[in-house]
């Protein structure tokens, strides 16, 4: 299910959103013809890396800059439309590239994606954990398939199961109704059968920040830390105050006024339950956590900061900053060799805090 999808969703009319579909193509290839005039094959790696990342910045901002600037009801009607794309083109992608299978699931009320690997034969090792992954979209945008190359390959590279829930977007579900739909699937994960020891939680950008606030609400539930937890460029500091958001502005997909108030909808930014540097963790129930971000992206200072709160409260954190990288770039750029990179080191990560000897059961 894809946000428009909700019968508590309005969306534009069928004109209106094809000509929503068709600006957004003109402003892609507009952002397009200026990427030549800026010397994209300059920079610190390669000329073939440096050109990839300037045409990667380039298309990201052109799209985030048309959407931004859309009525709600636009917006949602064109993320249906390239949710569509993705749900054509995604699946046999996936399992042609990553030898995984893409199936859907409804987990406490809560629609997905599930990414499992296709085993090769009957007798073949079984997922060895599960994986429950909050995408990305600044708490507004995106869904589980425009996610699920991302998620196979974590899939594939992980050898578990990933589950893409797809919950309730702002501004029609503000804080904290996101939070909630995550506990729901986590506490739902654990009465299928997960064993707790090997259920990560991993989550990007906003999903990151959502990811965060979901341990926070693990205690209220009663309920058990994961094993691990991953975050790649979260979306963790919505006080948007430190100096990487306007030094790096220039150099990261983000918009420069990074759109943070359909989400927390009157709450402050600096509560602690939606941004999580301003809670200290509890290292008693705290998982070891693996975070991702890069040396130019606009959150970078904040995510710092959270690494070193992590650390200072006694957390097992393994931290890998890729310089010039802007955010999420392990998303936008798989080929890199920055984002091959933090994949290899989170194989290693994930490897070691997965409990052994433990099976895991997905199954409804």
């Amino acid at each position: 299910m894809v946000m428009a999808d909700r019968p508590d969703v309005r969306t534009a009319s069928l004109p209106v959103a094809a000509i929503t579909v068709v600006g957004l193509a003109e402003s892609l290839v507009n952002g397009l013809a200026r990427v030549p005039f800026r010397r994209p094959w300059q920079g610190p790696d390669s000329a073939t890396e440096n050109l990839g990342r300037a045409v990667t910045r380039q298309v990201v901002r052109s799209f985030m800059g048309y959407s931004m600037g859309l009525p709600i009801e636009e917006f949602r009607s064109m993320e249906k439309a390239l949710d569509r794309i993705c749900s054509v083109v995604m699946p046999p992608f996936v399992e042609r590239v990553d030898g995984v299978d893409i199936t859907s699931d409804t987990i406490a009320g809560v629609s997905g994606l599930w990414c499992r690997r296709r085993e090769p034969a009957p007798d073949a090792e079984p997922a060895r954990g599960t994986i429950l992954y909050l995408h990305g979209g600044g708490y507004i945008g995106t869904s589980p398939m425009m996610y699920s190359a991302f998620a196979a390959s974590l899939a594939r590279g992980t050898s578990c199961d990933v589950f893409v829930a797809d919950y309730r977007l702002a501004p029609e579900f503000p804080f904290p109704a996101g939070v909630h739909d995550a506990a729901d699937v986590y506490a739902a994960l654990i009465e299928r059968g997960v064993d707790p020891h090997t259920l990560v939680v991993a989550g990007d950008s906003g999903g990151g920040g959502l990811a965060t606030s979901l341990m926070a609400m693990l205690p209220e539930r009663d309920l058990p830390a994961p094993a691990a937890l991953v975050l790649f460029s979260p979306e963790i500091d919505l006080d948007l105050d430190h100096p990487s958001i306007t030094d790096n502005a220039a150099r990261d997909i983000l918009p420069w006024n990074v759109p943070v108030t359909p989400y927390l909808h009157g709450v402050q930014p600096e509560d602690a339950r939606g941004s999580a540097v301003f809670a200290p963790p509890d290292p008693e129930r705290f998982p070891p956590t693996f975070v991702c971000a890069g040396g130019d992206e606009m959150f970078r200072d904040g995510i710092r900061d959270y690494v070193r709160t992590l650390d200072a409260a006694g957390v097992q954190v393994h931290y890998v900053e890729e310089p010039a990288m802007f955010h999420v770039f392990p998303i936008l750029m798989p080929w890199a060799a920055a984002s091959h990179d933090v994949v290899g080191h989170l194989e290693k990560f994930v490897t070691r805090h997965l409990r052994t000897g433990h099976r895991t059961s997905t199954a409804a």
